[in-house]
């Protein structure tokens, strides 16, 4: 029986667009001023000494922004980058630049889960202030108050088995009891090798009935019980 969802945001509870389009663009634009303004905080500071350590480099402000600003150009995965970005965009979000994008099935059907009981965790390569940034200011409210953990790049690559590993050890529940929700058949095929159960979330084109992970169009197809039954 399904006792605990994870779920991935770029294109399963939100849109690849408003990722790409709007957050990326805005991280861009304002990344290099934000680190100049905000360099001697305490931690701007760490953050751009792991930045120059990650690139094996000597400690500098405007090094570190090159640096920086190249990673996002390469769409890189670097810890200190997203931590970085997540500063920026909470900014934005405080000044009304932007809302966070969530599909309308995905908040109706995160709400249902959470009256059943149900406890849920988000995964995401975007950091965990990030993530909590976007899930707070939606077009439905704060939906932060639905999740009981949040998990990023700290925890291990979307794409490792061991990731689901590390989760599933410090959440109250066994890999048969955790269902996992993303748009990437890599990072279902990691949790399901993990032993959790998965379901693959296509939001554009047709299903593939012979997919190797179960497929739904949205949210309001899933059924735990259907899926609690055959995990």
């Amino acid at each position: 029986m399904i006792k605990a969802i994870i779920t991935d945001i770029e294109g399963t509870t939100s849109s690849l667009a408003f990722v790409k389009d709007v957050l990326f663009p805005y991280a861009r634009a304002h990344l290099a001023g934000f680190v100049r303004q905000h360099a001697e905080e305490a931690t701007v500071k760490a953050l751009l000494a792991d930045t120059c350590a990650a690139a094996d480099v000597a400690f500098g402000v405007e090094t570190a922004i090159a640096q920086l600003l190249q990673w996002l150009d390469e769409d890189k995965k670097i810890t200190p980058l997203k931590a970085l970005q997540g500063l920026v965009w909470e900014a934005g979000y405080r000044q009304g630049d932007f809302q966070g994008h969530i599909y309308a099935d995905a908040a109706g059907q995160l709400q249902n889960w959470k009256q059943q009981g149900i406890d849920l965790y988000v995964y995401s390569s975007g950091s965990v202030q990030a993530q909590k940034l976007l899930f707070a200011h939606t077009d439905y409210g704060d939906l932060t108050p639905l999740f009981s953990g949040y998990f990023d790049t700290l925890i291990g690559g979307k794409r490792e088995t061991e990731s689901y590993q590390n989760i599933i050890a410090r959440i109250p529940f066994l890999p048969r009891q955790v269902l996992f929700l993303s748009d990437i058949k890599e990072e279902l095929d990691a949790a399901k090798a993990a032993g959790l159960a998965t379901v693959w979330l296509v939001r554009e084109g047709g299903l593939d009935a012979q997919a190797e992970h179960r497929q739904v169009a949205s949210f309001a197809e899933i059924s735990i019980a259907q899926i609690g039954g055959i995990s």
